[in-house]
């Protein structure tokens, strides 16, 4: 029985094998491939891929000529075919010399079920250097025949077999090729992948040289990426070594331009490399980038045979492969340096165009003491360092309300001091009390008239902290502040993506500003990025007081402080854990992917914090609502610039109705 778990969600188990080989003896490489084949099946392996040539070894020469030999290989395949009828229920591909045509073909074997479901010949045959192929193999197109007689029935025979379990997983579609094949301009995998391949498989037989594995490494990568796939190689181990030449099995899995998993070289025992590919993300990828479809009409002179296949009959129950917590965060500090480099150069580029296009004038921006605010400021002074114009011109204003604390008040004075910018502070209390009385506003049951500042201050510390809540209050504070930057000039945004994604952010306050360079950065990157900036870009003690700030609790600071006069709005607490929200934004947006398979792949991810399945799923539902209920503030959003594969401009990567229902989406949570 198929478990459910990864395969109603796209994901099936793919293996590059390398088994242990003798040259010429073909039924000593048969019970190698059957030993391996049973631990795929222990696996739950759907797709098994063998090195070229695995039943005979690569390197058996003038032997290839020697009819002792081809019988034996097709014996051998008999064998495997049998066997595996009864240990492996799988995809299996092996490579074999075989007769067809009166020409001998280097050709990979595709069986299931003790069938042979198809033969593939290898295209393009090396023949330079310490290749000589052509000495004893023909390449594909001088054979003719599109069957072949093997094992007591004619099997389909060409390069024009594509292995289809689509009956069981939709897009479930292999392709098959051999070693050289790939190393061409056009692979015949490229014409595969037009024709409906996402899971291409190469049988090789690469031999080692110096440099030559991470070329290997990015001919498979970057075939993974062009044909929006997922690339199985396997490649013939050290026993294949003979005179000049020396192999190494390098066997990789990549998907759509990522190495997912990698063999180490030079084992002397049997490898069998096993990855998940995620079917699923490769058809959302492929009907997203129109480009693809494109060039489908360069295959429609070409007629395909899709030969069936079933899935396994077994699957395993969880992923073996990582599934980030922090998607938009590197794992490694070099690639986590390397990515907040180019994020924030690419910030300042983008701010440092438009200011020049507007005659580069002075500046607005509200610093807070806050994440959002800091990355904005750091990002306008190293811009305006670019253009040659003095800091002096970014006019920083803190606008200290009644969830100010004393803490994120000093860091804000201190932040602009420490990088030369005009300063300034405005007490925004005295303002939004006129404001709410103007209202006839009673924030939290409280009479304004003939309250001071301080005096109504003292009465909100003795409001409950269940009763902590009035969006008047909160609102007329956020539109306070934007209303003083407005009447400064030329206003800098501090709001993030993640922010936009949830809507927590006031419309037409931190919601609007001329120019945001922070409008496509996730949450969970803010605070590495102010790290990092800290620590390559700014010397002295800003240092210090960016290192104060990283460390602070995300607040809008909009509710009124304890009596101790800390922060008591906590966002987290509200709309929930940012690391969870960047996590389903992320998949949401960059795949498609439906919330049942996100509060699946979550359950995998491995979070600062563990969630159960129950806090997954409500936060996951919170996400959804706010992320439908809020589209008409993303609607109207100022420009910015897009810094990663996921963005909400509604000029660029998201255009969605306003108004559309969120029924489909909120339907799983109702299943339970």
């Amino acid at each position: 029985m198929i478990h459910d778990g990864l395969v109603q969600h796209g994901f099936i188990r793919v293996a590059a094998a390398v088994p242990k080989v003798r040259v010429a003896d073909c039924a000593y490489n048969a019970e190698q491939i059957v030993t391996l084949m049973r631990r795929a099946e222990a696996q739950g392996v759907a797709v098994l891929v063998f090195p070229e040539q695995s039943l005979t070894g690569y390197t058996c020469g003038d032997l290839f000529h020697q009819s002792t030999l081809q019988t034996a290989a097709v014996a051998a395949l008999a064998e495997v075919a049998r066997r595996g009828q009864k240990c492996f229920t799988g995809l299996v591909v092996v490579g074999l010399p075989l007769v067809v045509d009166d020409q001998l073909c280097n050709a990979a074997a595709v069986v299931q079920n003790g069938v042979v479901l198809g033969v593939v010949p290898k295209s393009y045959l090396p023949n330079y250097k310490e290749f000589y192929e052509a000495r004893w193999f023909a390449p594909s197109v001088r054979l003719r025949n599109q069957t072949v007689k093997l094992l007591d029935r004619d099997v389909p025979f060409g390069t024009d077999l594509l292995f289809d379990a689509g009956e069981h997983m939709p897009g479930f579609v292999v392709g098959v090729e051999i070693c050289e094949d790939l190393w061409l301009p056009i692979p015949p995998s490229a014409w595969q992948a037009l024709a409906g391949a996402a899971v291409l498989v190469n049988l090789s037989a690469s031999n080692e040289v110096i440099g030559k594995a991470a070329y290997r490494r990015q001919l498979v990568a970057n075939q993974s990426g062009r044909c929006v796939a997922g690339y199985v190689y396997s490649s013939c181990g050290v026993h294949e070594s003979t005179t000049d030449v020396v192999f190494g099995g390098h066997c990789l899995i990549a998907e759509n331009g990522v190495i997912l998993a990698e063999s180490a070289r030079f084992e002397r025992d049997a490898v069998l490399l096993i990855q998940e590919l995620d079917l699923h993300r490769l058809r959302s990828e492929r009907i997203k980038t129109n480009s693809f479809g494109e060039q489908q009409p360069l295959v429609h002179d070409r007629s395909w045979r899709r030969i069936p296949f079933a899935l396994p009959r077994t699957a395993p129950e969880r992923l073996l492969r990582a599934v980030e917590a922090q998607p938009f965060v590197p794992r490694g500090q070099e690639q986590l340096a390397e990515r907040c480099q180019e994020i924030f150069h690419t910030q300042v580029a983008g701010l440092a165009k438009r200011l020049e296009t507007i005659g580069k004038p002075n500046v607005a921006i509200g610093i807070s003491g806050g994440l959002d605010s800091t990355l904005a400021l750091l990002v306008a002074c190293k811009t305006f360092d670019l253009l040659g114009a003095p800091r002096t011109g970014i006019h920083g204003l803190t606008m200290p309300g009644f969830g100010t604390t004393a803490r994120t008040r000093q860091n804000a004075l201190d932040l602009m001091r420490h990088l030369g910018v005009t300063a300034a502070e405005i007490d925004i209390r005295g303002l939004c009390l006129d404001e709410m009385r103007g209202l006839n506003h009673r924030p939290f049951g409280i009479a304004l008239d003939g309250l001071t500042v301080e005096e109504f201050t003292g009465k909100l510390h003795q409001v409950a902290a269940e009763q902590c809540q009035d969006l008047i209050f909160e609102n007329v504070q956020a539109r306070m502040r934007t209303s003083l930057l407005m009447n400064r000039g030329f206003v800098i945004g501090t709001g993030d993506v993640s922010e936009l994604a949830l809507g927590w952010c006031t419309y037409n306050a931190d919601h609007m500003s001329m120019y945001n360079p922070n409008v496509s950065i996730p949450k969970t990157l803010v605070k590495f990025l102010v790290r990092w900036a800290a620590e390559n870009e700014f010397t002295g003690p800003a240092q210090t007081t960016l290192r104060d700030i990283v460390a602070t609790i995300i607040s809008p600071e909009l509710l009124p402080t304890g009596a101790n006069g800390e922060i008591v709005q906590r966002t987290e607490s509200v709309i929930g854990p940012y690391e969870l929200h960047d996590f389903f934004l992320f998949h949401f947006l960059r795949y498609g992917a439906p919330p049942e398979k996100i509060v699946f792949l979550a359950e995998h991810a491995t979070f600062e914090r563990r969630y159960s399945s129950e806090e997954l799923r409500r936060w996951l539902k919170l996400f959804v609502q706010r992320f439908f209920a809020n589209q008409f503030k993303r609607s109207c959003l100022p420009d910015g610039p897009k810094v990663g594969t996921i963005a909400l401009s509604p000029r660029g990567d998201w255009r969605m109705p306003s108004d559309a229902a969120a029924a489909a989406w909120l339907a799983w949570a109702e299943r339970g």
